[in-house]
């Protein structure tokens, strides 16, 4: 999906988007931000990177870090429960996984991704597992998944 369509149908609906990712680092914001005008919809894009900054600025309850990981569908919705909380925006996603090329185990391998979609009361989790173990084509990946996720909910 094209980054302009998601942008001129944000603006004609209305809408209001904000983001929280940790594997993909700012690259889903930057695909909004980098369009002129996108300051009518985009909210905010929070880097949630560490554990630290999930709990802390997400409010993401550490036991639920502790017992299933940050790479955890428990984990990405707490994250995008969390965003709409501080956002107020219509639409939040999240984002958390193992961009690799390192961090990855056999039951969390690296390339394994789960984005949150959460539009008014309703959250979806997607859990993905691109099979590049390239750190920037696995980031890439998603920021793809993301905008085909949010080109469905929109139509």
């Amino acid at each position: 999906m094209n980054f302009e369509k998601l942008h001129k149908k944000l603006i004609k609906k209305n809408i209001t988007l904000s983001v929280a990712e940790s594997c993909t680092g700012g690259l889903l914001s930057s695909k909004f931000t980098r369009l002129s005008g996108s300051s009518k919809y985009f909210q905010m894009g929070l880097v949630t990177y560490s554990n630290n900054a999930k709990i802390k600025i997400l409010k993401v309850n550490k036991k639920i870090i502790e017992k299933y990981g940050s790479v955890s569908p428990e984990c990405c919705i707490a994250m995008v429960q969390g965003l709409s909380k501080i956002s107020k925006s219509k639409i939040n996603i999240s984002i958390t996984g193992i961009a690799g090329p390192n961090g990855g185990t056999k039951d969390k391998p690296v390339g394994l991704v789960y984005i949150g979609l959460k539009k008014g009361s309703k959250i979806s989790i997607n859990k993905y597992l691109f099979k590049s173990k390239k750190r920037n084509r696995i980031q890439y990946n998603t920021v793809e998944k993301c905008s085909n996720l949010l080109e469905k909910i929109l139509n």
